[in-house]
């Protein structure tokens, strides 16, 4: 299962996201992301840049509240080269302005509201709306299963992995131990992003972030 590292806390881009990048490089992350939230294009495109530099996979996952700023954080992720664009809600109009560009797209299924974003729907709904995003041609969903309101986050990802097929399942939002990193996996993940949890200390207490980390990947 992936770990994805997003610099990140509630929601938005921390402000030193490029000094902790340089702080976090010797960890040798393969997959490393950002939001489209607190801070501008020209320091998305030098993090971006810093990413795959390292060798990682880069994500832009997209917490815009309305459909056209959604859309508008799609065009950022495609001008600055994302490698996966998570999140936003509007398919088929995403798919359109990425095709070509080989970046693959990971919708939320689901009814995401608000921001710090929640999700909302119940198991059949996000089920129905994996099976739909696939056939569309999504590379898999991001799916905010311990963000939900309406139904147990687990039995949302077990409804997701039904309705997505072998199509890759990723997981975000309230990730914040390794019991939640075990039930992922065995109800069908294969990915999760934990941004807040890891600059908050939840997995090593009184650990750097470099300890944190560390942390979250002997759980992987």
């Amino acid at each position: 299962m992936d770990f994805i590292f997003m610099l990140t806390r509630h929601d938005r881009t921390v402000p030193d996201c490029l000094a902790v990048l340089d702080e976090i490089a010797p960890l040798g992350l393969r997959h490393i992301g950002f939001k489209d939230i607190g801070a501008d294009e020209k320091t998305l495109r030098t993090l971006n840049a810093r990413i795959k530099a390292l060798g990682a996979v880069s994500y832009l996952e997209v917490v815009a509240t309305t459909p056209q700023s959604a859309l508008d954080s799609a065009r950022i992720g495609k001008a600055i080269g994302v490698d996966r664009l998570l999140g936003g809600t509007e398919v088929a109009a995403t798919l359109a302005l990425l095709a070509g560009t080989g970046i693959g797209y990971y919708p939320f299924p689901g009814t995401p509201v608000g921001h710090p974003t929640q999700l909302r729907g119940d198991e059949a709904l996000v089920e129905t709306h994996c099976a739909d995003f696939i056939a569309q041609g999504c590379a898999g969903v991001d799916l905010l299963a311990y963000r939900a309101t309406e139904a147990d986050p687990l039995a949302l990802v077990r409804a997701a992995r039904h309705g997505l097929g072998r199509a890759a399942l990723i997981c975000a939002g309230g990730v914040d131990s390794p019991a939640r990193i075990k039930a992922l996996r065995a109800a069908g993940a294969d990915g999760f992003t934990v941004g807040s949890a890891a600059f908050d200390g939840a997995f090593a207490p009184g650990e750097t972030l470099a300890g944190q980390l560390r942390a979250i990947m002997s759980c992987v």
